[in-house]
């Protein structure tokens, strides 16, 4: 499922805390099957002193959150939807809106 969203996509959050909310791809954990979303899915994380460790104590992140929970925002139709592939003339693979049925790339 990760294939279908990269990093740099604005996707839709479908459940969850932030259920309903939108916001772009940091990082995708392909083997995982999870991602991060900038802004969104926020943890509480207690950190202690290490060597190298710029933050001590109580800091705020994203957490990874699973890739099924988030659906695609479309950014010719600006709505959520399924990705499709297709095949070019040329032999590239892209991803398509099931929507507006243009490439996502």
């Amino acid at each position: 499922m990760t294939w279908k969203i990269h990093k740099g996509d604005t996707v839709h959050i479908l459940s969850g805390k932030d259920r309903g909310k939108q916001g772009k791809v940091m990082r995708v954990v392909t083997k995982e099957g999870r991602l991060v979303v900038e802004g969104l899915n926020i943890v509480k994380k207690h950190q202690g002193k290490q060597s190298g460790t710029r933050q001590v104590g109580v800091i705020r992140m994203e957490a990874p959150m699973s890739a099924s929970k988030v659906a695609l925002v479309c950014p010719r139709c600006s709505k959520r939807a399924r990705v499709g592939f297709r095949f070019l003339e040329d032999g590239r693979k892209v991803r398509t809106c099931h929507k507006c049925h243009e490439t996502v790339d």
